[in-house]
């Protein structure tokens, strides 16, 4: 194929896209307060610009992989079980 064809890099473009949309979607967001596995409380943290809240239920920090977002959505539905 031509150049713009399948495997002329359309996957790492991709890839670029949805990091910067996510980010641009999360750019606010924040890391809301969690309890982790032990039973200890943490408080909510702000993350810095271009990085946005990333873990799990009962763990979070802040980073740039979109593949890794934890969204306020999500974080809320932890708290709830």
């Amino acid at each position: 194929m031509g150049p713009g064809g399948p495997g002329n890099g359309w996957p790492l473009a991709g890839t670029l896209l949805v990091a910067v949309a996510a980010s641009m979607v999360a750019g606010g967001e924040d890391c809301l307060w969690y309890v982790d596995r032990n039973g200890s409380w943490h408080p909510g943290f702000d993350c810095e610009f271009f990085t946005f809240c990333c873990g799990t239920c009962h763990q979070r920090y802040c980073c740039r992989d979109p593949l890794r977002l934890l969204t306020e959505r999500q974080q809320r539905h932890c708290l709830a079980f």
